[in-house]
C-alpha cells in the first residue's frame, strides 16, 4: 500500500536540473501528492512560466516512482498562484549559499534610500554586501549576476519572485 508520505520521501532524491544541490523540495516547487490505490498524482508549479526545466523535473519524478515500482503517477502543473521564492525551504537557501549562489532574499533589500538602486545581495563566498549588478540574468533566467566588490569574486543571485 502505498502512502503519501513515501512519495513526499521519494520526491526528497529529485534533484532540480538546472541547481542540482537542490531538491524539488528544498525548491518547494510540488504542491501536493495524493495517492489511490496504486495511483499518484503529483501537482507541481513551475518556478517562473515557461521554464524549461519543468518537463526534465517531471521526468525524473516519474523515473523516481518507476524505480519502485509505481507505474500509475500522473503530473499535473498548476500554475496559480504563482510559485515564490517564499516556498523555498531554509535549507534549500542555505544549499544554495554553500554551492555559490546567493539565495532569495526575505524580502528585497536596499542599502541606500536613493530610488531606483539595486537590490543589496550579500556575497555566498565572503558574506559582504559591497556588491554589484553585472547582468540581469545568468546561467538561467531565474538568477542574475553579481560581482563582490571585497573579494572580487562574480556570482549568482537567485531572484526573489
Amino acid at each position: 500500500m502505498l502512502s503519501e508520505d513515501a512519495i513526499w520521501t521519494l520526491l526528497a532524491d529529485v534533484k532540480d536540473p538546472e541547481i542540482p544541490v537542490l531538491s524539488v523540495l528544498d525548491m518547494g516547487i510540488i504542491r501536493a501528492v495524493s495517492v489511490t490505490g496504486d495511483a499518484v498524482e503529483i501537482v507541481i508549479t513551475p518556478t517562473y512560466s515557461g521554464c524549461p526545466a519543468m518537463d526534465v523535473i517531471a521526468m525524473d519524478i516519474r523515473l523516481k516512482l518507476i524505480e519502485r515500482g509505481i507505474r500509475k503517477v500522473q503530473i499535473r502543473h498548476q500554475l496559480s498562484p504563482a510559485w515564490t521564492t517564499d516556498w523555498m525551504s531554509e535549507a534549500g537557501r542555505e544549499k544554495l549559499r554553500a554551492f555559490g549562489i546567493a539565495p532569495p532574499n526575505p524580502k528585497q533589500q536596499f542599502c541606500s534610500t536613493d530610488m531606483f538602486v539595486e537590490e543589496a545581495v550579500q556575497c555566498p563566498r565572503c558574506g559582504s554586501w559591497n556588491t554589484e549588478l553585472i547582468s540581469q540574468f545568468a546561467s538561467t533566467a531565474c538568477k542574475s549576476m553579481y560581482r563582490c566588490r571585497d573579494c572580487k569574486e562574480a556570482f549568482d543571485h537567485f531572484k526573489c519572485h
